[in-house]
């Protein structure tokens, strides 16, 4: 199949779509991706790279990735994120109907975490290349937008509510991430379009290379009962829980809250942190993702979180796939779901979203059992990835999906 990747985000930002192309080539699959400038998380273009120009290069030796120019998001701000947004629609039309010009494909694929604007640029494609569009729905709109406080302004979010029905009428199969999404999708699309496909993970073995964490963390790591958060840093995922926790588990003297990754509320953790006192909470920084099975290997727990609000209900978080793939218990305060998830795997222990008591307990019943109910509960969840979510197997079956779809719409066409 010769598959056209669209999405905002790719290669060397971090995000599940490299993994998806690298599966979907090495199964055989011609693959070409129109992305653009990396700048994701920190907002600012990576090293080699610049904000402006068109630029050609190769992803795996195999895989030609066409960038058109992009604003960086910058560090903080609704305006940069806005003029960021913007700036991938205006200069995907601009560029990358050239990019393609006289190719075929079977099918348009695009990944769509916010913003779902992205698949504008794709929607022209689709009428350029006469191609089927899919688009696979990481974050609904407008509701995440309203539940991040991104916008409150009522009349705002109808109007975007219109802007993302007018663009779902245009793409011919969506695909959601979590069963739950596909109810909201379907308030703004034909329910016929819609198709669960979850979020998948690749299972990488720690490097035999030496780790580059720090030798202070590797050993606050190997001589704690550590619990990790891996990940953004940012309102979504409620790390004032995690803080909230941290100032609960102050008894535990072995307890360590370990927070591996950056974003927007960094600044306000590390203040917490010091007003008061936390010594058992660890801010690790960002790190690699091929840095991230040395962490897990020696957690004795993986914590995911998320604000309370419904449109996070409907989400599973991309951790749990990673978290459930790495063989640890899992503690989550989370709704619907992701918890869902969690329990149907038997992986851990699950509390509401921004219950911090509850967090703390789950962490204290955890720290008190024996190591081999807490490797049962990890293996349980190691088992549940292997079926549900593992990439190759997931890879193959988004080919079957788009295969599908192609041959009901040209069978219901005739």
């Amino acid at each position: 199949m010769k598959i056209l990747v669209v999405t905002q985000y790719f290669w060397p930002e971090s995000f599940i779509i490299n993994d998806l192309v690298k599966n979907l080539t090495g199964q055989g699959h011609v693959i070409k991706v129109l992305t653009g400038k990396p700048n994701y998380p920190d907002g600012v273009v990576f090293g080699g790279y610049s904000a402006s120009g068109y630029q050609e290069e190769k992803f795996e030796s195999s895989v030609s990735v066409c960038r058109a120019p992009l604003r960086p998001r910058g560090s903080s701000g609704a305006k940069n994120l806005v003029l960021n947004y913007l700036s991938f629609i205006l200069n995907g039309l601009k560029f990358y109907p050239s990019a393609v010009k006289d190719e075929r494909f079977d099918a348009i694929f695009v990944f769509a975490p916010s913003p779902i604007t992205s698949v504008i640029p794709a929607i022209y494609l689709k009428w350029k290349l006469k191609s089927h569009l899919a688009v696979w729905v990481q974050d609904l709109w407008p509701e995440s937008l309203s539940a991040t406080g991104f916008i409150k302004n009522k009349a705002v979010l109808g109007g975007v509510g219109w802007l993302v029905k007018g663009i779902y009428a245009f793409v011919d199969t969506l695909l959601v991430q979590s069963r739950a999404f596909r109810e909201p999708v379907a308030r703004y699309a034909n329910p016929g379009k819609v198709v669960y496909y979850p979020n998948s993970y690749q299972d990488v073995p720690p490097s035999v290379e030496e780790t580059r964490i720090p030798a202070p963390l590797l050993a606050e790591l190997d001589n704690h009962f550590c619990l990790v958060f891996a990940g953004n840093l940012g309102t979504a995922q409620s790390v004032e829980t995690l803080v909230e926790v941290a100032d609960k588990l102050r008894h535990l003297s072995e307890v360590r809250i370990v927070l591996v990754g950056s974003g927007s509320m960094s600044s306000w953790i590390e203040t917490q942190k010091q007003s008061r006192a936390l010594d058992n909470l660890v801010l690790a920084g960002r790190f690699a993702a091929s840095e991230m099975p040395h962490f897990f290997n020696r957690a004795a727990g993986l914590l995911v979180t998320l604000k309370q609000d419904e449109a996070f209900s409907y989400t599973i978080p991309s951790k749990v796939q990673a978290y459930l793939a790495a063989g640890r218990p899992i503690i989550a305060a989370l709704d619907g779901e992701g918890a869902r998830v969690i329990q149907e795997a038997g992986a851990g222990l699950t509390t509401a979203a921004q219950d911090a008591e509850g967090m703390a307990n789950c962490i204290e019943q955890l720290f008190r059992m024996t190591s081999d109910e807490r490797e049962s509960l990890g293996q349980a969840g190691r088992a549940y990835y292997l079926e549900h979510f593992e990439m190759e197997r997931q890879s193959q079956r988004l080919v079957e999906i788009l295969s599908s779809r192609i041959n009901e719409l040209k069978g219901s066409s005739k």
